[in-house]
């Protein structure tokens, strides 16, 4: 008999959640990849809407180094997701 691990996916919410967490602090993509532990593709998918939501900036310093930061109101999305997942809890 085989035996499976369980493991829990992240959902949309989880992932949103770990990118603004990230960003709280400016942070270029690689980093942002690794610290929110996504791949390529499913970071620049989050990332992209979360820039066009105004929920992350992004600053260009013009020597080719951008940074990422979680905005005011990607602050205040992230302590009410954070709310509700403690509310959740018990």
């Amino acid at each position: 008999m085989l035996a499976f691990s369980m493991v829990r996916r992240r959902g949309e919410v989880d992932i949103l959640t770990d990118i603004l967490s990230v960003a709280l602090k400016d942070v270029r993509v690689t980093h942002l990849m690794y610290r929110a532990n996504l791949s390529y593709s499913t970071l620049r998918k989050y990332l992209s809407a979360s820039l066009d939501k105004g929920l992350i900036g992004k600053v260009d310093h013009g020597d080719g180094s951008v940074v990422y930061h979680t905005t005011e109101k990607g602050r205040l999305l992230l302590e009410k997701l954070r709310d509700v997942k403690y509310a959740l809890r018990g």
